[in-house]
């Protein structure tokens, strides 16, 4: 099963452990917005947040490009307080683990 298929099994089953098996123990997310970093844990705590609450969701969700070294998805993204981004993230994987995540956001005008 590709990562991309196991992360949408976990995240439709809402089960957070089964997507943080998925991500290296030394994972990285590069946040450019901010211009921060989180690290495994705090991407499960960031995960656990958006599994249990109905204010997050995710729409339209694919993945682009997948193969041993990269993925890519795009999703559009709802926030608690309405607003809407698309995302594109760029997942470098090694030994079948995603290792670090890049997302460039574009905000979405209300409907």
């Amino acid at each position: 099963m590709s990562i991309y298929n196991a992360m949408v099994a976990a995240t439709d089953a809402n089960d957070a452990d089964k997507l943080n098996d998925l991500y290296d123990d030394d994972f990285i997310f590069v946040r450019h917005q901010s211009n921060t970093s989180m690290n495994k844990v705090e991407m499960h705590e960031l995960r656990l947040t958006h599994l249990n609450s109905d204010a997050f969701k995710v729409d339209a969700r694919r993945c682009l490009y997948e193969n041993d070294d990269v993925m890519v998805m795009h999703q559009i993204m709802t926030f608690p307080n309405g607003s809407k981004e698309a995302l594109m993230m760029v997942n470098m994987l090694k030994a079948g683990k995603i290792v670090s995540t890049e997302t460039g956001a574009t905000p979405l005008p209300d409907a």
